[in-house]
């Protein structure tokens, strides 16, 4: 039974992030029915974020208290309300609310990364959270397979395949999860207090939150941006974003396993200068081509990054794995959240994207002086 854990969690993963990533996916099609304005779009987009990512806290700490298998059943069965409830949704309000429940999917992630290290020794620990974090291929599942579907048969009856899925995993977890998982009963208050005056805790987060934020955010974002800014086909813009997606999530286990080789916050400073590289290049009104290069050398830091900085967590952390992973990853999520909003505000005021695209290099530059920072003072207590 222990063995299967790491591809069960993984493909759980995938099915829960397909289910995450479904509003953004389907959104030009769910315009044709129901009217949105630039503002609206935009925080329907970005609204499963929000409970995606403050819902890893606690959800990583009860992975510690009741284990995997209760909380990925669980999880997928809660997601049939808000899912089935999505297809029928007449409103803009309809979306929100559907869509703030459906972030219960992205919060699952905290799972597996508090679960698995468990079954792993530390040396290992990077690698796994990078072959656990490949889920992250269900975004891209969804943005390529969503808007098929959806040309044949609609996009409410696309939506309600989904509870397919739902009733499929939520069954798997429960027969084959480990019913015998190590559990850790502590209380939250003391996990936290133990952990929050760290301020390795607070830089892993932030490093997180640039990482994983932007792979969120042009994951939610680049779908109705491609067609938006650059007319293309909402199948086209599909495939593009799942080519994003795909290149992040298939080098996360590359980072890992190069942050277990060498030093993690080596490879966190490459992941950084690429990010302020980047930046810089998307700040340019550019054509197809290059605005391409420039998302996939976003979408290949983000994944190398990401990789990293789940190898640093349980390496400081192991005692308070379930928290710490929890607040990490919702920061990460959050990271998520804000860019899509500065990017439309700026938009309506300058009528350009650049100062928001800019604001990616400025904060992976600032990233970049944290990691050296702590390159050299923690250079005696990280093998590499």
């Amino acid at each position: 039974m222990k063995k299967i854990q790491l591809p069960l969690q993984t493909i759980s993963l995938v099915a829960a992030f397909m289910i995450w990533v479904i509003l953004s996916s389907l959104l030009t099609y769910i315009k044709g029915d129901i009217p949105l304005t630039p503002g609206e779009t935009s925080w329907v987009t970005s609204i499963p974020v929000i409970l995606g990512s403050l819902f890893r806290i606690p959800v990583g700490f009860y992975a510690n208290r009741l284990g995997a298998r209760v909380l990925f059943t669980f999880s997928f069965l809660f997601l049939l309300i808000p899912v089935f409830y999505l297809s029928i949704a007449q409103s803009f309000w309809g979306l929100v609310v559907s869509g703030f429940l459906i972030g219960v999917a992205g919060a699952t992630f905290s799972i597996g990364v508090t679960s698995l290290p468990k079954y792993y020794p530390k040396e290992r620990h990077g690698t796994i959270n990078g072959i656990y974090g490949m889920g992250n291929l269900g975004t891209a599942v969804t943005t390529f397979a969503a808007p098929v579907i959806a040309n044949m048969a609609g996009w409410r009856t696309t939506v309600k395949l989904f509870c397919i899925l739902l009733i499929v995993f939520a069954l798997l977890n429960f027969f084959f999860g480990d019913r015998h998982e190590p559990k850790v009963k502590v209380s939250f208050a003391e996990e936290f207090k133990k952990v929050y005056r760290d301020r390795r805790l607070w830089f892993l987060s932030i490093f997180y939150f640039i990482t994983f934020g932007s792979f969120v955010a042009f994951t939610v974002y680049l779908p109705n941006f491609l067609v938006s800014n650059f007319s293309l086909a909402k199948v086209d813009a599909g495939m593009r974003t799942a080519g994003f997606i795909l290149l992040a999530t298939l080098l996360r286990p590359l980072g890992g396993f190069l942050s277990d080789k060498f030093n993690p916050y080596t490879v966190l400073a490459f992941t950084f200068i690429g990010l302020t590289l980047s930046g810089i290049l998307l700040s340019f009104s550019l054509g197809i081509t290059l605005f391409t290069i420039g998302c996939l050398a976003v979408a290949f830091c983000a994944g190398i990054g990401n990789g990293a900085v789940f190898k640093l967590v349980p390496l400081y952390f192991s005692n308070q794995a379930g928290t710490v992973n929890g607040i990490v990853a919702a920061a990460g999520g959050l990271g998520g959240f804000f860019p899509p909003l500065l990017l439309t505000f700026v938009y309506g005021l300058t009528k350009s994207y650049a100062i928001g695209f800019m604001s990616l290099s400025e904060v992976a530059l600032a990233s970049l002086v944290l990691v050296f920072w702590m390159r050299f003072s923690e250079q005696n207590r990280v093998p590499g």
